[in-house]
């Protein structure tokens, strides 16, 4: 589930074609019938000792957390399973990490991997690998010298409190890497050129491949067809707004909303927009939107989501805390324009005013500008193309893979 794992599952499904190549996944549980996606969780009881886990993780840093909305941005990482007997971690040649919270594996577990010597690609989709716990540190940059002083996430903020003792562990076990053995790959410039930054992360290799994605999979449908299979309007505008759940705060759904109340003062005809939303929400939220909104929930078949994306005149990402949103990569590569704040990696992906606009960072006045400026004023033929030939040039499958076997060859 997640951002992260799509990614992973993209890049396994590109290396599985590649020769030369045997690539086996292992994850906590799996959650979709994939041959080479291996999961440590079979059995009822292996599934629930894996919750509990993840809860015991979330209890103790209650005690710390500053309040109940950063709950699941930071990770403490004190409670994980061994893997490194695993069958698959020992018969590898090559061990590739990934997203590794929630209670999957602990800082005690990533080191008696790191103890098995063995070559390690760690693909970074947050900041967690480099802080003292949070996943993004937002304007922090505690995490360059040694973290601690936490006032963003610890409710009690201290020289020596959970985000230094955090960062004091990670310090101990990354020494135990051979440098020359170790790769970091950051999604997003942005994100790599953070790493670089990081204290932990000092000597180490890092380089910048973006997620990959199958560009003949997603590519755009005809928008009218498209429509009517999905049961949605011909006839106006279409905004889509993409979360797995829209209540999280990080996706900016507020700021989402704020724009729109301020573009139906400024639009002649407001009935002309109505949206989509596709992901988890409540019934409530959807009816305090200025404009009709059609509620998708959440859908898993691609197809679909592809039919969705086409559907739209615009997409939309209000995110305040962003690495390289897959959903930007797949509305774009249906041709769709995108509209996000100018936060992490989206810059790199939306080019402002080429293939969308990018707005000034948590301003809904500039982010209904956006809007406006694809809907109405921009040549909607052209930045659609642009779109579509962004994705090609950069994050297409071919591209990213030739990235990756080179890593991969260089630690062989």
């Amino acid at each position: 589930m997640g951002g992260a794992a799509i990614a992973c599952l993209r890049l396994l499904t590109i290396l599985e074609k590649t020769d030369g190549i045997e690539v086996k996944m292992l994850v906590q549980e799996k959650k979709r019938n994939s041959l080479n996606v291996n999961p440590l969780a079979y059995s009822w009881l292996q599934k629930k000792w894996a919750f509990l886990r993840f809860i015991k993780e979330r209890l103790y840093f209650r005690f710390y957390e500053k309040n109940k909305e950063i709950r699941f941005a930071f990770s403490p990482a004190n409670t994980g399973i061994d893997i490194s007997e695993h069958h698959l971690v020992q018969e590898a040649d090559i061990i590739h990490l990934h997203w590794i919270n929630f209670g999957f594996l602990s800082i005690n577990s990533l080191e008696k991997l790191f103890k098995l010597n063995k070559p390690i690609v760690w693909t970074l989709h947050d900041m967690w690998a480099f802080t003292g716990g949070c996943h993004h540190s937002g304007d922090c940059e505690n995490y360059q010298i040694a973290c601690g002083n936490c006032l963003q996430y610890l409710k009690n903020p201290s020289k020596n409190d959970l985000s230094n003792l955090v960062w004091q562990r990670k310090n101990t076990i990354f020494g135990q890497l051979n440098i020359h053995k170790t790769t970091i790959i950051g999604c997003s410039q942005w994100l790599t050129n953070r790493a670089r930054k990081s204290s932990l992360f000092d000597g180490f290799s890092i380089k910048s491949i973006p997620n990959p994605l199958d560009t003949t999979l997603f590519s755009p449908q005809n928008k009218v067809v498209s429509r009517q299979k999905l049961g949605l309007p011909i006839d106006k505008k279409l905004v889509l707004f993409v979360a797995a759940k829209v209540s999280v705060i990080w996706k900016g759904f507020s700021y989402f909303q704020e724009s729109l109340e301020i573009l139906k003062t400024q639009i002649p005809n407001n009935q002309a927009i109505e949206l989509v939303i596709l992901g988890e929400s409540n019934e409530e939220t959807i009816q305090k939107l200025p404009f009709k909104a059609h509620a998708l929930g959440r859908i898993s078949d691609i197809q679909q989501i592809v039919s969705i994306y086409s559907a739209a005149d615009v997409f939309v990402i209000p995110s305040i805390q962003e690495n390289l949103p897959n959903t930007i990569m797949e509305a774009m590569a249906c041709g769709t324009p995108a509209v996000g704040f100018e936060v992490g990696g989206i810059p790199e992906m939306i080019r402002h005013k080429e293939n969308g606009f990018l707005a000034k960072y948590k301003s809904a006045k500039s982010f209904s500008e956006g809007i406006q400026w694809v809907l109405f004023e921009a040549d909607h033929q052209k930045i659609s193309q642009n779109a579509r030939q962004n994705v090609l040039d950069n994050y297409s499958q071919a591209t990213v893979v030739k990235q990756y076997l080179e890593v991969y060859q260089q630690l062989k």
